[in-house]
């Protein structure tokens, strides 16, 4: 049954990819054939295995957040960081970078960032003499990393995936690695290739050409109040409760913080002050995502139930020695994320495995083997089959700048990124012992 499950999954991937519907629908669909047939589950077991709590973290963060795409907000933040920073053109990588990484943690998603930051990153980098290969990879490490931040839209879905897995208790505190190692490493590699730049005296530098923008107007800046607000609610007490353990009142308030139900409080307000058209902002909740993922799940659910993901982790285990077990790890999930989505596909993938492994040896570190996953499946995302890649190839300019950027992706920025990511997690597993 467990080849079947195996064989259910590629072909669910292979298939998506191929005709470009969505990969959930075909997960849903052998997660019934052989649930039921197969397991012999009866169909309402097979549909409460349906990750309702990822779908409505997905959901209501998602919808808070579309009213700050709706209304011009997250525009006009990208264009203001851009505008203050446009004297120091040897620093384009790394500003793109940084804007990417606050525009995507103030809740923009990986996917709206990257359709705001590319084709601009790709104007700006022709102006600035730049690498253009090495602002696209800004702009997807920017907005990948800045989306794990905790309370972002990649995040959350991290977290569901670990309250999934039973980590429910723990799901904010793990979160915490996955973005500090997702957005340190490619700040040092940023630096490193302006530092050899400069050495090298590769390029001139010129004064980036940027008009200056329009100053928020009064509905942008209440939603950039509540975005800020809603960060600090989601974040403040966790972090008061790691400071004070033993204070009951800060424990039950922690206890009852949920992202989800509070982006349904904002967004309910943020509709009383008509922030935004509401059927625009629910057109643009990422359908796709929820049901790749949610649909995925389903499937990978089945696996657990089947005892795949046990063997697969006492495999893993067995076969890879625990001091580079996180690179291990990075490069598998690298390498499964060249053709596929880190959302929908890796991460609900191997989290059930990361979680057999430690429940079967409790001096592994799951914090540290989350992280790795994430970081080792993000590393792969700037391949032309993989979604930043895809998304890249398709905002360039013409078919000149497509067919440059192609084989560079491939055969440059790939393995630059997944060595650096693996390294990284390298040292982040040496550095929390």
């Amino acid at each position: 049954m467990n080849v079947y499950i195996v064989i259910a999954i590629a072909v669910s991937i292979a298939v998506g990819f191929k005709t470009k519907y969505n990969i959930g629908l075909f997960a849903m669909t052998f997660a019934y054939l052989i649930g039921c047939f197969g397991l012999g589950l009866k169909p309402s077991a097979v549909i409460a295995l349906w990750p309702i709590g990822t779908f409505f973290v997905i959901f209501s963060v998602g919808l808070f957040y579309n009213f700050a795409t709706v209304n011009g907000t997250m525009d006009k933040i990208a264009s203001h960081m851009l505008y203050t920073t446009r004297n120091f053109p040897d620093f384009l990588p790394l500003v793109i970078y940084l804007a990417s990484v606050i525009v995507a943690a103030m809740g923009a998603g990986f996917f709206a960032v990257m359709a705001v930051f590319v084709p601009m990153t790709m104007i700006l980098c022709r102006r600035a003499h730049q690498n253009r290969l090495v602002g696209a990879m800004a702009v997807n490490w920017g907005a990948l990393s800045g989306a794990n931040l905790m309370t972002s839209g990649s995040g959350v879905i991290f977290q569901g995936l670990l309250v999934e897995n039973g980590y429910s208790d723990v799901a904010f505190v793990y979160g915490i690695p996955i973005f500090l190692v997702t957005v340190i490493y490619p700040i040092v590699m940023l630096l490193g290739y302006i530092l050899i730049r400069r050495i090298t005296s590769s390029g001139k530098s010129e004064k980036l050409i940027v008009e200056k923008p329009q100053p928020f107007d009064a509905k942008q800046k209440q939603t950039l109040f509540l975005i800020l607000l809603t960060i600090v609610i989601v974040l403040l007490f966790p972090i008061l409760h790691l400071l004070f353990p033993a204070n009951s009142f800060i424990t039950m308030i922690n206890a009852h913080v949920d992202i989800g139900l509070i982006c349904i409080i904002m967004s309910v307000i943020s509709l009383f002050l008509h922030l935004g058209n509401q059927k625009e902002v629910v057109e643009k909740v990422p359908w796709n995502t929820i049901i790749m993922i949610c649909g995925m799940g389903m499937l990978i659910k089945v696996a657990i139930k089947a005892g795949l993901i046990r063997i697969i982790g006492q495999w893993i285990g067995t076969n890879i020695p625990v001091f580079w077990l996180p690179m291990g790890i990075a490069l598998i999930a690298g390498v499964m994320s060249f053709f596929s989505s880190t959302l929908s596909v890796v991460a609900p993938s191997l989290f059930p495995v990361v979680a057999a492994m430690c429940a079967a040896n409790p001096a592994l570190n799951p914090a540290i083997l989350f992280a790795s996953v994430v970081c080792g499946a993000q590393s792969s995302n700037m391949s032309p089959f993989s979604s930043g890649g895809s998304m890249i190839q398709g905002y360039c300019e013409n078919d000149d700048e497509r067919n440059w950027l192609f084989p560079r992706q491939i055969f440059i920025g790939v393995p630059v990124c997944m060595i650096s990511a693996s390294v990284s997690c390298l040292i982040m597993s040496i550095l929390a012992r």
